[in-house]
């Protein structure tokens, strides 16, 4: 049952998402949480290892909750799910696309999806932020925490750095080492 379950909110998650992996997690926060089936602390570092690892974010995901959750019956479940709607979408498409091509109707829903995908990004940003920088909520003794500083340091920091161009996977090391430094230097 729980397969048949991974593979349903994956393929709802999948067939809804416009705008690549990111733009899918509030649907996977909220499906998550809706199931109890992580807390938000795992889910984290989910992202984070999903975010981390070669393939496509989405496919991650799925795969890494679905193996949490029910085991390799559990990961292929949720891997399919996922990654069905756009495996259908995109034979459609691609046998329509030339037909459709110049519709309004067409360029009018990707006028009105790039914003919300943009939306839908920046939900993910703060509430996945939120989670890592206030764990326990926001509080005035949360400000004087030396995790909290390591925290906003290695955000800075490779904010700074995704802006002057660092490749991604340098700036994912970076962080890696300097959280892997501060743990057991300063925490």
């Amino acid at each position: 049952m729980i397969c048949l379950d991974l593979f349903w909110t994956f393929f709802k998650i999948g067939l809804f998402t416009f705008g690549g992996g990111y733009a899918m997690l509030p649907l996977i926060q909220a499906e998550v949480a809706a199931h109890g089936w992580l807390s938000t602390e795992t889910l984290l570092n989910f992202v984070a290892v999903s975010e981390s690892t070669p393939g496509p974010f989405a496919v991650n995901i799925a795969t890494y909750i679905g193996s949490r959750l029910a085991g390799i019956p559990g990961a292929a479940c949720a891997t399919l799910g996922v990654a069905l709607p756009s495996f259908i979408i995109i034979l459609i498409v691609a046998r329509c696309y030339e037909r459709f091509r110049s519709s309004k109707v067409v360029s009018g829903v990707m006028t009105g999806l790039k914003p919300a995908v943009i939306g839908l990004i920046g939900s993910a940003i703060l509430t996945m932020g939120a989670a890592v920088l206030f764990p326990g909520g926001v509080t005035a003794a949360v400000f004087s925490t030396l995790s909290f500083w390591v925290s906003v340091g290695i955000f800075a920091l490779t904010a700074v750095l995704a802006f002057k161009k660092v490749h991604p996977i340098a700036l994912i090391c970076l962080s890696a080492a300097l959280g892997v430094a501060a743990g057991y230097l300063l925490l």
